[in-house]
């Protein structure tokens, strides 16, 4: 945890894909209904983006998200990631 926050405060232009799955940054895209990029986000913008599923609100005043936000919403990221993994090896909708 500490290293994801670090790394997204030092380089934070760092592409999301050294850290997270393909899966993962389109499944926090999908979640948080926003339009997926051509390309993969940077570092920051995903650490944020996932931070905000642990409750992190992302205003001007409030900072770069701690260590206990960023570990609430990777837990939820990866529950998120799992269920549309197991979704897209479905063949049918039964």
């Amino acid at each position: 945890m500490l290293m994801y926050n670090e790394m997204g405060r030092t380089c934070p232009d760092l592409s999301c894909e050294l850290f997270f799955s393909r899966e993962e940054w389109q499944a926090a895209h999908w979640v948080a209904r926003k339009p997926l990029p051509a390309e993969p986000p940077t570092l920051n913008t995903m650490i944020r983006m996932a931070a905000g599923f642990g409750g992190f609100l992302g205003r001007k005043q409030d900072g770069e998200p701690g260590v206990k936000t960023l570990w609430t919403g990777l837990q939820r990221l990866m529950d998120f990631a799992a269920g549309i993994q197991a979704f897209r090896e479905q063949q049918t909708c039964v």
